[in-house]
């Protein structure tokens, strides 16, 4: 090499810092092939960057040299691992990284998925590309239009001023206005009443994000081994304190007749073993909350499933694609799932028992962590979310005695908070309790950040009564 051509260039990737020399004539696939010698990997599947965020590639050529890119002696080029299919052009790579990529395409391409997966948290794009992409759901599409203010009449007592005037007393109520709320018996105030909170003021919500929280480590730190052999404060998820969610994404759930019911209780009438359905329907305004949305049931679909007097086991559904498939066509889609929990207590009287109430639980730690579950599987398509996505419609209703030990029905939603710790596999079920659950511990294989939550306030932070 002469030494006028001669340069170093530092190679960063996360085991550490590396030096390489180089001149400014090598093409970049050379340089692909040294920073391979330099950082010891076994093949190529890396990509190099001119940025510490992973921008402006480096493209793999033989026909481009390091002086064309703009390198120059000192520069730092950052090396990254390469996860999953290539986005940069397959045409200017080199013959190993196009066989990488195509081989990472044909492995995601055997994986079959029944339905649309929930996004990752860790891809954020643009928030034109994503308006573009995401398509809401046509109620959320019109409640955007509407203000949500509470007309007030005049008060004749309070008012003084003549029809035409308005004053405090009289003047419309914004939607998430809280003595309303109150007077009204509505315990949380809708999703869109809580957009509408967050894009008020001077403002207008210019510095408002919804992003979802995340329980794992992030991923690609330069400063230290992975875990378990590191972490940092860059890396490392916040703890996590259980605060009650004051909004909700769905108000109301409503049957469209009672023979949607009644057809799936026969089931527990004539086995007296349990019985789970999922609920097909529609998304629509519900009159009787400020923007309020509610889940109108058309059907309910019994998958296969094993059930006795104390459980339910679901098993593979091979129709599952065809039922949605065919609920599309129907104008429908999933909006939540049933499931009952019966007991008889006197079958000439035809009541039942009274076990679900505020002194055992509600809904216990595993119906809330499948709930969870299906909420993350059913995402709620969010335009003001970083990826797109931010919460969930999906509503869980349970079928259970009441207090005058009759079948009564009522509306469940896990809060974001519980959809977070059971995607990330924090939460899990006690076995003695079933109305407690259990964060998980951190282990070599997982990191679980701390949890902290007030024992009186507990039972209000999963769940949201619909």
């Amino acid at each position: 090499m002469s030494k006028s051509n001669k340069i170093v260039l530092r190679i960063q990737s996360a085991d550490g810092t590396k030096r390489v020399e180089t001149e400014q004539t090598v093409t970049t696939k050379a340089l692909y092939e040294l920073a391979k010698a330099a950082c010891g990997l076994d093949n190529f599947d890396f990509a190099l960057y001119r940025e510490r965020n992973y921008t402006k590639e480096i493209v793999s050529s033989g026909s481009q040299d390091v002086k064309d890119i703009g390198l120059k002696h000192g520069d730092i080029v950052y090396l990254r691992l390469v996860e999953g299919p290539s986005t940069s052009k397959a045409t200017e790579r080199s013959a190993s990284v196009n066989s990488l990529a195509s081989s990472h395409s044909s492995s995601l391409s055997n994986a079959s998925f029944s339905r649309e997966a929930t996004p990752s948290t860790s891809s954020k794009p643009s928030a034109a590309a994503t308006e573009q992409a995401i398509v809401e759901d046509s109620v959320d599409l019109e409640l955007y239009k509407q203000d949500g203010r509470i007309k007030r009449d005049r008060d004749e007592k309070l008012c003084r001023h003549n029809s035409n005037g308005c004053c405090v007393h009289c003047s419309p109520l914004e939607p998430w206005d809280e003595n309303y709320l109150k007077e009204q018996k509505i315990k949380h105030f809708s999703f869109h009443s809580y957009l509408k909170k967050l894009t008020s003021g001077a403002a207008r919500g210019k510095f408002v994000a919804l992003e979802d929280l995340n329980c794992k480590i992030k991923s690609g730190c330069r400063d230290h081994p992975p875990w378990p052999k590191g972490i940092c404060s860059k890396c490392q998820p916040s703890a996590i304190t259980l605060n009650r969610q004051p909004y909700r994404h769905v108000d109301n759930v409503m049957f469209e007749n009672t023979g949607i019911v009644e057809r799936f209780l026969n089931y527990w009438r004539t086995s007296g073993h349990q019985r789970i359905g999922f609920l097909f329907g529609k998304y629509e305004i519900h009159p009787d909350v400020p923007l309020g949305i509610r889940a109108r049931v058309a059907a309910i679909y019994e998958p296969p499933q094993e059930s006795n007097r104390d459980s339910i086991r679901l098993l593979d559904d091979p129709h599952d694609a065809d039922v949605d498939e065919l609920a599309r066509m129907l104008g429908l889609q999933r909006v939540g799932w049933i499931f009952t929990d019966l007991l008889s207590e006197n079958l000439a009287n035809g009541t039942v028992k009274h076990v679900r109430n505020i002194k055992t639980h509600f809904l216990t730690a595993q119906e809330c962590i499948l709930a969870g579950h299906l909420q993350n599987k059913y995402p709620n398509r969010c335009k003001d979310s970083s990826n797109g996505y931010f919460g969930s419609k999906f509503v869980t209703v349970c079928v259970t005695g009441d207090e005058k030990k009759q079948v009564h029905m009522e509306g469940y939603a896990v809060s974001a908070q519980c959809m977070a710790l059971v995607r990330d596999n924090c939460l899990i079920p006690t076995k003695d309790a079933p109305e407690l659950g259990y964060i998980r511990e951190s282990s070599d294989k997982q990191y679980v950040p701390d949890v902290y939550y007030k024992v009186s306030d507990i039972c209000l932070v999963f769940v949201l009564w619909v």
